[in-house]
């Protein structure tokens, strides 16, 4: 990343905690003028040593720059922070966990008090910020011209991917790739657990396991295709109807290692109902469909 080509533009951050804190010194690092607030004054004064300004009031902070960052805890903490704040013309950039619902209503809650709003999901953790490599980056979404204007600042701690006008776009593709990262743990977890009372060295398992979800990934591609294309047998080459007579094999392996097979057990049950309906010549992307309510 090349700080020399971005605009040091004055902003204020709200909260830092490991995060925040993270960003605070890489927008530091680049010479950015910051101006930063926390509720436990320790960490500010920290930042304050290291040439950022300091305010004792979350309106002062907000008050001293046009963009305005916010990390803080949850949706709650930012109701609370800014109930007393004049954010009139103001950019709000918000970076605090949120769900696409109260993403949208911040949204809504901004533009009715003059403000412009972008909200963001962060997908790095803080040894992440500031380093490139790492391969970390914020989904943004919400207003379009706020992102291209401030898009220089924004990717100075971490890299950007705008996902939309729909405010709710960054929280609910951060949930879905999540989601999906917890599935995989799961998986994971049930693997180890069939090892676990065997001679055999879990660190021997682990990079076996790697390259194998490695190799698995890209049947996302697939999936994804088939729900635009709306065929879900195209390009399948072990179908549902062959994978559903597999499932007895995972089940008794795991009662005979002695492991519950309650990580594996819903997903096999939804399979089951999707060959019941009709989907044996399918993959699996059908099981996508009983799971929207």
């Amino acid at each position: 990343m090349t700080h020399t080509a971005v605009e040091k533009t004055p902003l204020t951050l709200l909260g830092l905690g490991a995060m925040g804190t993270a960003l605070a010194r890489t927008w530091l690092a680049a010479g950015h003028p910051l101006t930063v607030w926390n509720r436990g004054p320790a960490r500010a004064a920290t930042l304050a040593g290291e040439g950022a300004t300091a305010e004792e009031s979350a309106a002062d902070a907000v008050a001293a720059n046009t963009l305005v960052v916010l990390c803080l805890l949850d949706d709650a903490s930012v109701d609370e922070v800014l109930a007393h704040t004049d954010v009139a013309g103001k950019d709000l950039v918000n970076l605090t966990t949120s769900t696409p619902a109260q993403a949208r209503a911040r949204a809504t809650w901004a533009r009715e008090r003059g403000a412009r709003y972008l909200d963001g999901g962060i997908m790095a953790v803080p040894p992440m910020i500031g380093v490139p490599e790492a391969g970390g980056y914020v989904f943004y979404s919400g207003a379009r011209e706020l992102f291209d204007q401030h898009r220089g600042t924004l990717t100075v701690p971490v890299g950007a991917t705008y996902v939309g006008e729909d405010a709710g776009f960054a929280a609910l593709h951060d949930v879905a790739l999540l989601s999906a990262m917890y599935g995989m743990f799961a998986g994971a977890a049930h693997a180890f657990a069939l090892i676990r009372k065997e001679d055999i060295d879990p660190t021997t398992l682990a990079p076996l396991l790697a390259d194998w979800l490695v190799a698995m990934a890209p049947g996302v591609h697939q999936t994804a295709d088939q729900l635009r294309s709306g065929d879900y047998t195209e390009g399948v080459v072990s179908n549902l109807a062959m994978q559903v007579a597999g499932v007895p094999t995972f089940l008794t392996t795991a009662e005979q290692q002695g492991v519950t097979p309650e990580l594996l057990t819903p997903y096999f049950t939804l399979m089951r109902r999707r060959l019941a309906d009709g989907g044996g010549e399918e993959g699996l992307t059908g099981v996508v469909d009983l799971l929207v309510r």
